[in-house]
């Protein structure tokens, strides 16, 4: 057979076919290619002959690899933290923060002074209810002080320094007075006032250096004079160590110290140079020193830290029972009212040991909750203090939460047997007229700044009952149709 009819056939159509198929997915020649150059390929051969090229693995089923549902466990932790920080931004939240936290540790501090001083009165031949009636009264009138301290202008508190501070002065002096102050527990910094009732002005003194000095500075700081040292120091300091003096004449080295606080946070927000307020830190510290030194009863109290026996003469009796309270305590405590220290094994289980009663009854549940309510309050009051524009306000604040922490950590810190006993209360929780007072009027400072925000002026303002009933009739009116 010849060769041209060999090709003929249904082979040879088929080979035909696929060279015109090659022809028609051959793109042209480059320019300036060679006669032999290689043909290119088309876009669809190019891809299947890349080498190392593979198809996408086609998505796997969510109901295999997650069992029904699809899970995102980075994804749910960001969202709550996100969740948790849009929370945190709100304008209202440093508002309810202090707001909240200060009425709880309050309530629970009624709660905890009802149980813990129940024993302590019946040895004294009163009522079970003697020491609570008396603290209730006070967080009443406190409350109110409170809510007026909430709704005072800066303005007016800042007028107010000025008679409080004087009147807190003579008060301090008259204590001295033979016949007119009274000592407690060896201090001398009590007045009688008649009756139950017993005055202590030294608690009065740290409101007061927190206003008059948070004013002070913020003058100072409108006419630019706080670059100076002089300016910066007089007469804030010379003031400041006038009440420290009148206070270490009672012998309360304690309050001495929150009051020493209060002035080294009213200088570090004022922008005391590093030098500066070294020296006077280290100067406080030499003074402290030699009080200390010279004062048996502080040196004993000094040795009692972190000891676990009572030592020679039961010197640290209080600081051994005060742990031996919190170690009984366990992880939910033996329950309210059935603390076995506050029998009198350890002394002012009401005032100073509260806490340690507070960890016997409550457990470390109890204890951490305490610890979370002063966090929140430090932190609003520190968010305060940083988002304001307003000088009196950002060192009032500064202030107030520097008394309000210092205080909380030395009280715990002695408890804990970390610190020695100072002898002060713990804010807003222990027994004590004098020191609540004040303390109350103080977390009403705060709310006022709070308040003062404007963001939450307006949060506040949208949230007045007139304001969204005028918002809802708008709303209605601007419907089509009267469907409801």
């Amino acid at each position: 057979m010849p060769a041209e009819e060999s090709s003929a056939g249904p082979r040879g159509d088929r080979s035909r076919a696929a060279a015109a198929i090659s022809r028609a997915l051959t793109p042209p020649l480059l320019t300036g290619a060679g006669a032999g150059a290689p043909v290119p390929l088309g876009p669809a051969l190019r891809v299947r002959s890349a080498p190392g090229s593979r198809r996408p693995a086609a998505p796997r089923s969510r109901s295999r690899s997650t069992g029904g549902g699809p899970r995102t466990p980075r994804g749910g932790v960001r969202r709550i933290q996100e969740r948790m920080r849009r929370a945190w931004d709100r304008p209202l939240t440093a508002y309810y923060l202090i707001l909240g936290a200060g009425l709880l540790i309050t309530v629970l501090g009624l709660v905890m002074v009802y149980s813990a001083s129940m024993i302590k009165a019946l040895e004294l031949d009163k009522p079970g209810t003697y020491f609570f009636r008396k603290q209730f009264l006070a967080a009443v009138i406190g409350a109110g002080l409170m809510a007026l301290a909430a709704r005072m202008p800066a303005k007016l508190h800042r007028a107010f320094a000025y008679p409080l501070l004087m009147g807190t002065v003579f008060l301090m002096v008259l204590v001295q007075v033979p016949g007119i102050g009274m000592s407690v527990n060896g201090n001398q910094n009590w007045l009688y006032l008649g009756g139950p009732f017993q005055l202590q002005p030294s608690e009065f003194g740290k409101l007061a250096l927190v206003l008059w000095g948070a004013d002070l500075l913020a003058r100072k700081q409108d006419k630019r004079l706080l670059t100076q040292w002089k300016h910066l120091l007089v007469p804030l300091v010379p003031v400041a160590f006038m009440l420290l003096g009148l206070i270490m004449l009672g012998g309360d080295m304690g309050t001495a110290i929150i009051l020493t606080a209060i002035l080294f946070g009213l200088l570090w927000l004022a922008g005391a140079p590093t030098r500066l307020f070294g020296g006077v830190l280290g100067f406080a510290a030499l003074i402290a020193f030699l009080l200390i030194k010279t004062s048996p009863n502080r040196m004993s109290r000094l040795a009692c830290i972190g000891a676990s026996e009572p030592g020679p003469g039961d010197s640290c009796w209080q600081a051994v029972h005060g742990i031996y309270a919190l170690a009984s305590g366990g992880w939910f405590g033996s329950g309210l009212g059935a603390s076995v220290e506050k029998w009198g094994q350890l002394p002012e289980p009401h005032t100073d040991f509260i806490f340690a009663i507070t960890g016997e009854e409550l457990g470390l549940a109890g204890t951490l909750s305490v610890l979370a309510l002063f966090a929140a309050l430090g932190y609003a009051g520190i968010r305060v203090a940083g988002r304001t524009e307003d000088p009196f306000v950002r060192y009032a604040a500064g202030g107030v939460t520097t008394w309000i922490t210092v205080q909380a950590v030395i009280n715990i810190g002695a408890v804990l047997g970390l610190l020695p006993i100072a002898g002060v209360p713990l804010p807003l929780f222990s027994y004590g007229g004098s020191a609540l007072l004040p303390t109350m009027f103080a977390v009403g400072l705060l709310i006022a700044f709070a308040r003062e925000d404007p963001a939450a002026k307006v949060a506040l303002a949208v949230r007045k009952p007139g304001v969204r009933w005028k918002t809802m009739r708008r709303r209605v009116k601007k419907r089509p149709s009267g469907e409801r």
